[in-house]
């Protein structure tokens, strides 16, 4: 880990810098398959899930019998693990919800707001090394609360042809029967412009790597909504003297072995607190069947000494965490400055694992400093809101001359005219 002692603020946008990846290499090739989908369709696809993903297939949506196989494949542990994960978000997400309130404005002007799902989403579930079933309880829980009437899922196949039988388990529980064994960028491209097997959607969601997140930005030009912009996974850890050595090690390699572009951030009161961290990280890290990957983000990490609580917050705040742990006994009182973080995981039995699996909060959450604007997915994320109004004629009468100076003001007579044939027609 790089090591920072007190570091002036000069320094900080230096040193919290996410690496940045030349997406220029890849923007071009991400740009050519997209276009091949939108004009090939299922035919592109099909070349490119033989190029990229090394599976030859002729049908891509799962079947009936593929889904009662991935039922009977997958152990009851599991399962079980799955459905309390399942009620656990569902019971979080499920408070999200609005109820309608009508609001008078003035006598006679009555507004409100309405929550409508998006009609139509897609969501993208990474396979590979690690077949991120979870996400799918993430997005199509706040999906179905939210009443998205067509959600569909791409992931890419294994060598086998088939999908990993958990990420089935989960999509049936959440209720999407549309999965397609597509994968990376040519799974985007058919969810946002349709293929005569993928029906084309709103609005994509989902994790990817940077050639994924590359293409879900390309397809937002052509008017295709996205969850969010994104970037790889990350954590901050703020940890004094009260915070346990093995915890925090464990909290900075449970993030570490996503990926080793993942981002890591250590800042502590003392430089003890650091060494002791740094020595039980060697220990288990040799434990871990990802220790590669994990070490490699490792070696990218920063650690930071501030011994000042308020200044430590301020560090913490500019870097924006997806994930943010407060190891201290006093995390509750932390937590009130907290302004920048994706989500918060507070006190020592708090591991950020929780929050990616089971407590019920969402895991999708903002990357590379973006949690300074945008937040996790929620069921809002799947909405729109819709506003309406409803006068009276006393109403109109109570608002129009308002609204025909606002609108003669401004130079739009027409505007002012719709309210006013409507005054002279009531004063006859």
């Amino acid at each position: 880990m790089k090591l920072y002692i007190e570091p002036a603020k000069e320094q900080w946008n230096t040193i919290l810098k996410r690496p940045t990846n030349d997406s220029l290499n890849f923007t071009d090739t991400v740009r050519n398959v997209l276009q091949a989908v939108r004009e090939k369709g299922d035919q592109a696809v099909a070349e490119y899930t033989l190029q990229f993903d090394k599976v030859a297939l002729t049908k891509f949506e799962v079947t009936a019998d593929e889904f009662i196989e991935a039922e009977q494949l997958l152990n009851d542990q599991l399962k079980t693990a799955i459905l309390t994960a399942y009620e656990n978000i569902r019971t979080f997400h499920e408070t999200q919800t609005t109820a309608i309130t009508v609001v008078e404005t003035m006598h006679g002007v009555s507004c409100w707001r309405k929550q409508v799902g998006i009609e139509k989403v897609g969501l993208y579930i990474p396979g590979g090394t690690a077949p991120l079933f979870s996400t799918i309880l993430m997005l199509g829980i706040p999906a179905a609360i939210a009443g998205c009437k067509k959600v569909i899922l791409c992931t890419p196949p294994a060598k086998t042809g088939k999908v990993h039988p958990a990420i089935l388990f989960a999509a049936k529980l959440v209720g999407i029967t549309n999965v397609f064994k597509i994968g990376g960028v040519q799974a985007i491209g058919a969810m946002a412009y349709g293929t005569a097997t993928v029906p084309k959607v709103y609005k994509i969601f989902g994790p990817g790597n940077q050639y994924v997140t590359c293409a879900k930005q390309l397809v937002q030009l052509d008017g295709v909504a996205i969850d969010m912009p994104a970037g790889p996974s990350e954590v901050a850890i703020y940890a004094d003297d009260t915070a346990v050595p093995a915890f925090v090690a464990a909290d900075l390699l449970s993030q570490a072995e996503h990926g080793s572009d993942s981002q890591v951030l250590l800042v502590a009161t003392s430089k003890n607190i650091i060494e002791a961290v740094e020595k039980e990280l060697d220990k288990q890290l040799e434990q871990l069947p990802r220790k590669e990957i994990a070490a490699i983000a490792m070696n990218n990490s920063t650690a930071v000494v501030i011994a000042d609580h308020p200044v430590a917050m301020d560090l913490l705040n500019e870097y924006a965490p997806e994930h943010l742990i407060l190891a201290t006994d006093c995390a509750e009182q932390l937590a009130e400055q907290v302004i920048n973080a994706g989500s918060v995981f507070m006190g020592h039995y708090s591991p950020e694992s929780v929050g990616d699996y089971a407590s019920g909060t969402n895991h999708t959450l903002p990357t590379n400093g973006f949690a300074k604007m945008y937040s996790g997915v929620s069921v809002d994320s799947f909405v729109k809101k819709i506003t309406y109004q409803r006068l009276s004629t006393e109403g109109l009468i109570n608002i129009g001359n308002t609204v025909a100076l606002m609108a003669a003001a401004e130079g739009l007579d027409a505007h002012a005219r719709a309210v006013t044939i409507r005054l002279d027609e009531l004063k006859s």
